[in-house]
């Protein structure tokens, strides 16, 4: 076990980032108080540029109790070297956990220079920081600080109807999105191989939960939903998607973070898949009670529109090693975590 006590959490006012440092500090933004069990009792230094997909908000309970105290927000772009030095040096930073990315596929195809910027330059700025602020070599090996990467599964590019992502699948990654964030994990074990930074590497299914940016899948879908919105389902909706519950993902993380082996990679899924067209009629049910309109006359506004360029069949994850190594399982069942973040965004 690591003795984890200032930690840098890039992206924190992010979705899963937000809810990583609500996690951490005991607070869920669904009530679900059984899943909040860190134990953690050290400082975490929130640094987030701000982007369109973050809001400080998301991080209201944490900011009220323990701003200024066990918790501090930085706002800084990951690129900028000298912010970092300063903030690496004012708080005596020992760990990293880089949340901090620009992850929406769409956006990246259309625009892909930003993911280049914050997945691929914002991350070698980070190592390089970490590096020289720690001093490690491979002659001069650590075991008290960690450099914690948060990936995806897109990475591995596309399954066919068979078949799991492990972490000694080849990277094969077909969006600007994808691709950025696999040469951040090459770079990240390039450091620990070349340099001995110690590092551990996460790539996790998709996530859902509170606090997720409403362009991605079920977000838009519920809010369109509550809204009388039509609901645009790319291609036939046959693409699969393994999905996992945003608090879930973070014990993970957390587990590896702790517990993980130094230079290891571990695979995050839910073990869960649904095609989209499959999950969005599966939303339909359990929200229309709670909008006054019937299911058959929400059906009646989905819209199939052209397919995403380069779509990817289907994802799907097989997370043995860390069930079995680190001990980790799910403990929010989808129907239940589909269930409160439905009510979560219908409120909204």
């Amino acid at each position: 076990m690591r003795k984890l006590k200032n930690i840098l959490v890039t992206g924190g006012a992010g979705f899963i980032g937000s809810n990583f440092i609500n996690y951490l500090f005991g607070f869920s933004a669904t009530g679900s108080k059984e899943f909040m069990d860190s134990g953690f009792d050290g400082t975490v230094v929130n640094v987030d540029s701000l982007t369109y997909a973050a809001n400080l908000n998301n991080l209201f309970e944490v900011e009220k109790k323990f701003g200024g105290k066990r918790y501090f927000f930085e706002k800084a772009d990951i690129c900028d070297r000298n912010a970092l030095q300063k903030i690496f040096e004012k708080y005596d930073i020992d760990t990293v956990i880089h949340f901090a990315a620009e992850t929406h596929v769409d956006r990246s195809i259309t625009g892909p220079d930003s993911f280049i910027k914050t997945n691929v330059t914002g991350t070698f700025t980070l190592l390089e920081v970490a590096r020289e602020y720690w001093q490690v070599s491979l002659d001069s090996p650590r075991e008290d600080v960690l450099f914690h990467h948060i990936s995806t599964d897109e990475v591995y590019g596309s399954l066919e109807k068979d078949g799991y992502f492990t972490e000694e699948s080849p990277y094969a990654p077909k969006s600007p999105y994808s691709a950025s964030k696999a040469s951040a994990d090459h770079m990240v074990m390039a450091y620990y191989n070349t340099y001995g930074l110690p590092v551990t590497v996460s790539n996790c299914s998709n996530n859902y939960g509170p606090y997720q940016f409403t362009e991605k899948f079920l977000p838009l879908m519920i809010t369109n939903i509550r809204d009388g919105k039509m609901l645009p389902v790319y291609g036939n909706g046959e693409n699969i998607r393994d999905w996992i519950y945003v608090e879930d993902h973070n014990r993970a993380v957390w587990q590896i973070v702790n517990k993980g082996i130094t230079g290891q990679k571990y695979n995050i899924g839910g073990e869960n898949e649904w095609q989209n067209i499959t999950l969005l009629k599966k939303v339909i049910e359990l929200a229309a009670p709670k909008t006054g309109r019937t299911v058959e006359e929400i059906i009646k506004t989905i819209s199939f529109v052209k397919d995403r360029q380069g779509h990817d069949l289907r994802y799907a994850i097989d997370c043995t090693k860390l069930k079995t190594q680190l001990g980790w399982e799910r403990k929010m069942s989808f129907e239940q975590g589909l269930r409160l973040t439905i009510d979560w965004y219908l409120k909204r």
